[in-house]
């Protein structure tokens, strides 16, 4: 499946911002994915996940309760929404799937990746 990661962009601390990843090629009905993110400087860590019958879903401590993942089958999207976003959040962040019915922390159990898109919250 391809994957294309969008909606990131520049936000003043405390707004929100909406990520999709949108697929291609196959429908993401089939997919666990994962939204992970890399900070400047900093490894590249998984941020949300969610399992293939939405049965399971992760997120990292520090976005419980300002993050949802959702899962969109009309669209093929799996959307990322972010709210109260501080300076904290900036970085690249990338979806992930792999064909199973789990998800997983390690980027290097999925099998597809979408290019990346920029959050950047800063006043």
């Amino acid at each position: 499946v391809q994957l294309q990661a969008s909606g990131g962009g520049t936000v003043q601390p405390g707004g929100s911002l909406r990520l999709s990843c949108t697929a291609s090629g196959s429908t993401l009905i089939y997919y666990a994915v994962g939204w992970f993110r890399q900070a400047p400087g900093k490894e590249r860590e998984l941020v949300s996940a969610i399992s293939r019958d939405d049965d399971s879903i992760y997120y990292t401590g520090s976005v419980k309760g300002r993050f949802t993942i959702s899962r969109d089958s009309a669209k093929n999207t799996v959307d990322l929404q972010m709210n109260r976003l501080n300076p904290e959040d900036t970085a690249v962040y990338y979806c992930a799937a792999v064909q199973s019915p789990y998800w997983y922390f390690s980027w290097d159990e999925y099998e597809d990746w979408g290019q990346g898109t920029l959050v950047t919250v800063s006043s």
